[in-house]
């Protein structure tokens, strides 16, 4: 790998860290990122440029468990969290039931998503969707939330989030984008939502990233690795940043802001794609 080749891997860690967590579809991004400049593939072929994308977000999931060691270990055992009563708490199980639609969904449909709706013009159509369902949640959600804590969650809420979480396979939507949106709508506080969509992305960006890689074995070489430690480096040092910004950020100025910005961004790239 020569330098220019580095410096692209750096260039789309940074993006997957700073977009990762904020309602802006960090998969839009890189697709819009590499498809229109850094063009990865004519190195790396179309396979292990996938597998790329897939994995840097390992490091920016790496970012998560360290801002959020202790409620993801208290998860498991690891960790006892003062105050809480072990039947009146957020565990193991509010991730599994906000998880599974967005897993079945995604084995069901993975190849169709992979091949069908990864392109630009498809990212630009799910920027505006995302940007509606955020607005509509802002507008429509409750104005006194009941969910102000992790704990509060029902099960019920868990899974009806899980449910809009699925929205997110499609690129370009938004993983936060959709599960934040659809915590508020169901009476969470941004910030709750936004823990709660931190912590479910663990298991399943952990799963995806490893599922590619194994699917795609075949296809990666020893030639490519300091590629993959560039852009895990510096998806983790940015997510660690953009984390910490965002959660101080989503209480303050919620979800309208963001979606301005999506549906500023797909003007830009209707404007460069279709005329």
């Amino acid at each position: 790998m020569d330098f220019v080749e580095l410096l692209k891997a750096l260039i789309l860690g940074f993006v997957e860290g700073m977009t990762e967590f904020a309602p802006v579809s960090s998969t839009g991004h890189l697709i819009i990122v590499d498809d229109m400049w850094l063009k990865i593939t004519d190195f790396l072929g179309d396979r292990s440029a996938f597998t790329f994308k897939i994995v840097i977000q390992l490091g920016s999931i790496l970012a998560v468990v360290i801002v959020f060691w202790k409620r993801l270990f208290s998860l498991v055992g690891l960790y006892k969290i003062d105050g809480q009563k072990m039947n009146k708490r957020f565990n193991l199980a509010h991730v599994i039931v906000g998880m599974l639609p967005a897993v079945i969904v995604g084995f069901i449909f993975k190849d169709f998503i992979d091949l069908e709706l990864s392109g630009i013009k498809t990212v630009i159509y799910a920027l505006v969707a995302g940007a509606i369902l955020m607005i509509v949640a802002d507008k429509f959600g409750p104005k006194n939330p009941s969910v102000k804590t992790l704990d509060q969650i029902t099960y019920k809420q868990a899974f009806t989030v899980g449910l809009v979480q699925c929205l997110s396979l499609w690129p370009g939507f938004s993983r936060s984008g959709a599960t934040i949106s659809g915590g508020v709508l169901f009476g969470m506080n941004h910030k709750t939502a936004a823990d709660f969509t931190f912590i479910m992305a663990v298991p399943i960006m952990i799963g995806a990233s490893l599922v590619s890689v194994l699917k795609n074995w075949d296809e990666l070489s020893m030639d490519d690795l300091s590629f993959y430690i560039v852009g895990f480096v510096s998806a983790f040092i940015f997510a660690l940043i953009s984390i910490r910004f965002f959660l101080a950020l989503i209480s303050k100025v919620k979800l309208v802001p963001f979606a301005i910005y999506r549906l500023i961004l797909a003007a830009v790239l209707a404007i460069i794609v279709f005329l």
